[in-house]
């Protein structure tokens, strides 16, 4: 089998300056560069850059795919929308980490499975996907158990990816509406193999989302207690070409922090999640089975 490797890169929040597209044109001749994003393809050879590294440097999101069965994806956040702390009680190593810089949280998911799992059609994903970044930065968490769950899902095709003790580790907070994922979730979900039937037990505690109300009248009075201080920064960001980002933190402190609804809910094991997921596609294999025997006597 020949090899096969795609790489994606989106810069969202600060397209690269003219020298800076140089510094990455460096690493490929063959990429695709403009100021905004990078996508390049190998059927031999690999790359000479670093992910890593252009995304701590240039790129807020970014997906790879190969044909030995690799899934990885990418987001880099502000520190001021998505806290730390936060994502890695979502960590999974080494399936799902978690870094810092000073200014940016990065999150890197990576999905491993047989070959024969690749597909083509996989080129274009980063942009079903992208959409779960302004999402955290919204802060909705399912992106980010989405995560987990992809993470620990591992020990169903592999099982040796963990060992014992790991069935023990209790699940992070289970955010609301993970029975109702957005279109970009649905498309990480399924860039990151993550078994509907685990996914579908795994929202069983998971909270209906809660109706926002736009309250026009509290919001003009979060923004008249802002400091003058911070009320210069954000119009900074929007004098240099950031506003979507000062949006979002003027939301954020707006809406407070996330994850406060699934505080109360019941908190599972890994081993549990797990087994209930495999009881859950028995049941659902055998009546499907039971439903084709019907439907042949019929016939």
């Amino acid at each position: 089998m020949s090899e096969y490797q795609y790489y994606e890169f989106l810069a969202l929040d600060c397209p690269l300056t003219t020298p800076e597209q140089a510094e990455v044109r460096r690493l490929s001749t063959r990429a695709t560069i403009t100021a905004t994003s990078f996508t390049n393809e190998y059927h031999w050879g690999d790359f000479k850059g670093s992910s890593d590294e252009l995304m701590r440097r240039y790129y807020d999101a970014h997906l790879y795919f190969a044909n030995w069965g690799t899934h990885r994806v990418m987001f880099r956040l502000p520190r001021t929308v998505l806290d730390p702390g936060l994502a890695e009680q979502y960590g999974v190593d080494p399936q799902v980490t978690v870094s810092a810089t000073p200014d940016h949280v990065i999150l890197d998911i990576t999905s491993e499975d047989e070959p024969g799992d690749w597909e083509e059609d996989l080129q274009g994903s980063l942009s079903a996907v992208v959409g779960v970044r302004s999402e955290l930065a919204a802060g909705d968490l399912r992106p980010l158990y989405l995560a987990w769950l992809s993470g620990y899902g591992t020990w169903e095709r592999d099982e040796d990816a963990f060992d014992d003790e790991d069935e023990d580790v209790v699940e992070p907070p289970v955010p609301a509406g993970l029975g109702s994922l957005t279109a970009s979730q649905h498309a990480l979900a399924d860039f990151l193999r993550v078994d509907a039937d685990l996914l579908d037990v795994a929202a069983e505690t998971s909270p209906a989302l809660p109706k926002v109300r736009p309250d026009p009248g509290a919001l003009a009075a979060h923004i008249a207690a802002i400091s003058a201080s911070e009320k210069d920064r954000l119009l900074g960001l929007v004098a240099a070409d950031q506003a979507t980002q000062a949006r979002r933190e003027l939301l954020r402190g707006f809406r407070g922090q996330p994850g406060d609804e699934s505080k109360s809910q019941p908190r599972r094991t890994v081993a549990k999640l797990l087994d209930t997921a495999w009881q859950h596609r028995q049941q659902r294999e055998q009546k499907a089975a039971g439903q084709r025997a019907a439907d042949r006597k019929c016939t």
